[in-house]
């Protein structure tokens, strides 16, 4: 697995299992083959596309999209919204959302104890 430790300026696209230690000044792409791990903080939108997997530990300061065949699981923060359109996204006891969580198609898995973010849509 790959590691990237420090910034990553304007937008950046993962189609390959990497860990990032650092940032992204841009918005963050998660594409097919993709296995990220974020530790860090993304400083725009993130989309995970078909295919694609993600982990959050870090900080998002935009949106979070799940498109169909994605699966992404939410441990970190979010400042905005996290929508889930045919994939599949896990929010842990230990995520903040501070926007909305909305589920247009696909699975969406709330863990009992969450309770930092607004009501879902």
């Amino acid at each position: 697995m790959r590691e990237e430790r420090g910034a990553i300026a304007g937008d950046f696209v993962v189609n390959e299992p990497m860990t990032l230690w650092g940032s992204v000044g841009g918005n963050l792409t998660v594409a097919e083959g993709g296995k990220f791990y974020l530790r860090g903080a993304v400083y725009g939108d993130v989309t995970c596309e078909f295919g694609g997997r993600m982990h959050i530990f870090g900080r998002i300061t935009g949106d979070l999209l799940v498109k169909r065949g994605a699966k992404v699981i939410h441990s970190g923060l979010i400042a905005g919204n996290a929508t889930n359109d045919g994939g599949r996204l896990y929010v842990e006891s230990t995520a903040i959302i501070n926007g909305k969580v909305k589920t247009l198609r696909g699975e969406t898995k709330i863990s009992k104890l969450f309770g930092a973010t607004r009501p879902q849509d």
